[in-house]
């Protein structure tokens, strides 16, 4: 796990509905980090409809995450494409190749752990929808990680169920060979519980009771669990009320207390940058959202940025006077069709 003793490198931003801007606010916060100065590598994790590539204006990348998974290069960052944004690199998802949205064990483990050498300062993973296993791991796996949703009543719905499967999978791959935890933990919620335990809460009582040893492991687990949130496309003062849902209900019944990172408004600029294969906030001087971005960037950098970072790039050093002048638009040229 990219955790290091002074902050989080790696962040795996997912959400669990498709729809809901994951994508286009994992690519707004990479532009948001490196504009504030630090180097960033985006790496579609969506394998099985990847599309981060075609948000920066990338139609025909030369590399793809194919072939780190098929050997035809042995390191990850030979992968990483030069984008046109100035201090971010890009991993283009594999969705070409029969079997790359399931990728085997060994697969998965080799991108892992090779993530961690990647040549910068933050690493972010736009996930994909749902709740596959692939998804969960690479959730999971992240020292880093942001839950993204609507206040729709089915991306609610949706992301709760997204954080409640990424915890149960955490803590079924830590009690693998414990069949009695596992099988209290499937009771938990069930409609048909043969033991009723209809939170996580109840089942650290019930581990507390007859397994000690077991309940101080899950403890620590939740201790050690802990998810940001962004609620996206506000509209109303209503909207804003979306994280505390989330909050209480999270915190009832998965005895999780995820932490509000930030809002982003809803913004006819982003729907026209789409359109236009330029990456938001690339495309607009001022915007209210591109605003909310820098402010999630900048929280961040203040609160979990690994102090012991790559030093700062030399465009961002020569630049650091004319670059809060600058419009975001100074960064960006079109890539190649």
């Amino acid at each position: 796990m990219t955790e290091t003793a002074n902050g989080k490198k790696l962040w795996a931003i997912g959400g669990g509905k498709g729809g809901i801007g994951k994508s286009i606010f994992t690519l707004g916060l990479g532009i948001s980090l490196a504009r504030l100065g630090k180097r960033v590598v985006l790496m579609d994790a969506d394998l099985g409809g990847a599309n981060l590539h075609t948000l920066m204006g990338v139609r025909y990348p030369t590399h793809t995450l194919e072939d780190f998974l098929l050997k035809r290069v042995e390191n990850l960052e030979e992968v990483v494409l030069d984008t046109q944004i100035a201090g971010i690199g890009l991993i283009c998802g594999a969705d070409d190749i029969l079997g790359a949205a399931n990728p085997t064990y060994s697969q998965k483990i080799r991108v892992l752990n090779q993530i961690e050498s990647l040549p910068a300062d933050f690493v972010l993973l736009d996930l994909g929808a749902g709740t596959s296993f692939n998804t969960l791991d690479f959730f999971n796996y992240s020292a880093g990680k942001i839950a993204v949703f609507t206040s729709q009543a089915t991306s609610l719905q949706n992301v709760y169920g997204f954080l409640k499967n990424s915890l149960f999978r955490r803590i079924s791959r830590e009690f693998a060979k414990d069949d009695d935890v596992l099988w209290l933990l499937h009771q938990t919620g069930s409609k048909a519980p043969e033991v009723k335990i209809e939170s996580i809460s109840e089942l650290l009582s019930h581990l507390q009771r007859k397994k000690p040893d077991q309940y101080q492991v899950l403890r620590q687990i939740l201790k050690d669990y802990q998810v940001l949130v962004v609620v996206n496309m506000v509209k109303t003062d209503r909207d804003f009320q979306a994280a505390q849902i989330i909050q209480n209900v999270s915190n009832r019944f998965l005895d999780l207390s995820p932490q509000v990172l930030g809002y982003m408004h809803y913004d006819q600029a982003i729907e026209q940058a789409v359109n236009q294969l330029v990456p938001f906030p690339m495309n607009v001087q001022k915007s209210r959202a591109a605003d909310e971005l820098r402010d999630i960037a900048q929280t961040i950098i203040d609160k979990y940025a690994p102090t012991a970072a790559l030093q700062e790039p030399a465009y961002q050093q020569e630049e650091d006077e004319t670059a809060a002048r600058s419009s975001w638009s100074s960064l960006w040229r079109r890539a190649p069709a």
